[in-house]
């Protein structure tokens, strides 16, 4: 998966000044007066008053925020009866707000559906009162009681299916707050909010924001995050937390620990995870113990691989010794290692370099220095910007291997766009390019990782090894997406690269049916997708990963759901005979993360 920050960066930055450019053209009067924010919110997720000027909107500012979006929230003391219709909203002033917690005001303005991401993304819509004239009432005022959002308030339901005639739209069915977590969130959007004593389930990142769960025993793993194992498991209890204080203030946060007391603020929803409580109080953290954990080593006669996504490591990187440290003692210095986002000797760099050996033979001679083995390497250059990832960083897979262990058997030929093939040599299936890529001129791997094989020799056996680095999930629809269930347009190129690798496997097993292959990397896709669906086809591989209990099926955690990106998956000959797996947390559930990936090991004897 491509780096989060940088994407999330170039976002924010255009953020505040995309607000008009991606907003909702609705068709409406032009003029409302006297209109209270229940009014104004509606009962649906569009504003009954879209496209309208309001005048002498009265509230008391709840929640101001001077930084990106600028703007301020504010909600009526006095609400209607109706539990659809919420009683806060956001003004969005562009420039920093004038006002305080506590002012009584009247606003008048344009009421705007801005849609967070624009509206080529499927977000959701957030109602705003936009190019705003703000009169000052009164100051010091009590701010309205925060709602509680707990286990009980929020439904087990998650969301209800989009109207068929309006694209599958969800936006303008009528909310039913009791009967679906999303409706309930989008009834108190722009309200004060609070909850209490949360479990962190995502950990805090560079923006400075963390998700927790009001709901402790769903999905749990015993780390305490939320397992993601299902489409329609999306886990309602999950909520992302921003903060309107200091930077400096926020919690550094692990997944397992507890933000205690009150978190309290305004209601948001973002393109970065949708309803998100901008708190101006953050509990104070109570640390949970994660602790990285540690994989067993292989015994003598076992074989030990491991595929680890290394997140963009390019020379430049200060991280070496760190991701030297975690292959040695946590992953135990596994036989065979796939690394994946291996980037070029000059990184983002785009000058035409192509060369990995700098930054292969930097992380080889860390492992060494942190006690290691001496790792040999094998790798195939990309054409240059032909396989997606960041621009001129030109990432791919790599092999480690420890020849004290394992040996590699190297058959010239293999390059950037030369497909390897499979003969049988002496009765047992051989490759004719090793290392060699599968199948490179396929327009499944147009713009994306081209597979890279290999044959390993252990104790005198062949093991075939495929590393992957299959398409990303840009571009799906998020699991807030108006669209309900959200398009994720992403899995039409990881199907066919699955398919791909399928049938190079078949080739493999029709020359030798009882052939070792471990078909392993970072598959961007679910344990229980359809790309790993076809990745399985009719049984030539099995992702090993489903030998664990579901409440241990992850690599990954995104939005405070813990699922499974990073698989190996094995043949028929390796899965009937007795091996473990291993996914080894010590990266995804940590605020100090090296990756935000977690690696998998595999041992068996072939």
């Amino acid at each position: 998966m491509p780096s989060k920050s940088s994407a999330r960066l170039a976002a924010l930055t255009v953020a505040a000044v995309c607000s008009a450019a991606s907003t909702l053209v609705l068709t409406s009067p032009a003029h409302a007066d006297a209109v209270r924010i229940h009014d104004i919110q509606g009962s649906t997720r569009i504003s009954p008053y879209a496209g309208q000027q309001v005048t002498d909107v009265t509230g008391i500012v709840t929640g101001v925020r001077t930084y990106g979006s600028r703007g301020f929230w504010v909600q009526d003391p006095n609400p209607d009866a109706d539990p659809a219709t919420s009683e806060g909203v956001f003004v969005f002033t562009s420039s920093t707000p004038k006002v305080a917690v506590g002012d009584a005001v009247t606003v008048s303005g344009l009421v705007t559906e801005y849609v967070p991401g624009g509206t080529a993304s499927g977000n959701q819509a957030l109602t705003e009162i936009t190019r705003p004239t703000v009169t000052v009432v009164s100051s010091g005022n009590p701010v309205p009681a925060a709602t509680v959002i707990d286990s009980r308030s929020v439904p087990s339901r998650y969301t209800p299916a989009g109207d068929p005639a309006a694209g599958g739209s969800i936006n303008g069915l009528t909310l039913q707050p009791k009967k679906y977590a999303l409706d309930y969130y989008e009834s108190l959007e722009g309200m004060n909010v609070q909850v209490a004593n949360t479990r962190v389930v995502g950990a805090t990142d560079p923006y400075t924001e963390l998700w927790v769960t009001v709901k402790p025993n769903e999905n749990a793993n015993r780390d305490g995050g939320t397992v993601y194992g299902s489409y329609t498991a999306q886990n309602t209890g999950r909520l992302q937390i921003q903060s309107l204080g200091a930077v400096a203030d926020f919690p550094d946060a692990n997944v397992g620990d507890t933000l205690t007391g009150t978190t309290a603020g305004p209601l948001d929803y973002n393109q970065y995870g949708g309803y998100t409580l901008v708190a101006n109080r953050v509990g104070a953290l109570k640390q949970g113990g994660l602790e990285r954990e540690t994989t067993d080593a292989q015994r003598r006669d076992e074989l030990a691989i491991a595929t680890y996504n290394v997140e963009n490591l390019d020379p430049s990187d200060t991280s070496f010794a760190a991701h030297a440290a975690a292959i040695v003692n946590n992953l135990q210095a596994p036989d065979i290692l796939s690394l994946e986002e291996i980037q070029d000797d000059n990184g983002a760099t785009n000058n035409g370099t192509v060369s990995a050996d700098q930054t292969l033979k930097k992380l080889t001679d860390a492992i060494v220095a942190a006690g290691g083995p001496a790792y040999e390497w094998r790798s195939i250059d990309p054409v240059n910007n032909a396989d997606g990832g960041e621009p001129g960083g030109n990432i791919r897979q790599a092999f480690l291997f420890n020849p004290e262990r394992v040996s590699f058997t190297d058959r010239a030929g293999g390059d950037a766009t030369t497909a390897t093939g499979v003969t049988k040599v002496r009765g047992k299936a051989a490759l004719t390019a090793s290392p060699g890529r599968i199948d490179p001129t396929n327009t499944a791997f147009t713009d994306s990782r081209k597979p890279l094989v290999g044959e390993f020799v252990f104790r005198g056996e062949t093991v075939f090894v495929i590393a992957n680095h299959f398409n990303s999930k840009g571009g799906d629809q998020g699991l807030t997406s108006q669209y309900q269930p959200p398009v994720r347009s992403s899995e039409t190129q990881r199907h066919q690269q699955a398919t791909a690798v399928n049938t190079f496997v078949k080739e493999i097993l029709a020359q030798q049916k009882n052939a070792d292959v471990v078909t392993l990397g970072d598959i961007n896709d679910y344990e229980f997708s359809e790309t790993v669906d076809l990745l399985e086809g009719d049984g030539e591989l099995w992702s090993a990963v489903k030998s664990l209990p579901k409440s241990e099926r992850y690599s990954y955690v995104f939005q405070g759901n813990s699922q499974t990106l990073d698989q190996i998956l094995i043949s028929p000959s390796i899965r009937r005979d007795d091996f473990e797996y291993d996914s080894v947390h010590i990266n995804a559930q940590f605020n100090d993360q090296i990756s935000d990936h977690d690696p998998q090991v595999l041992r068996f004897r072939p």
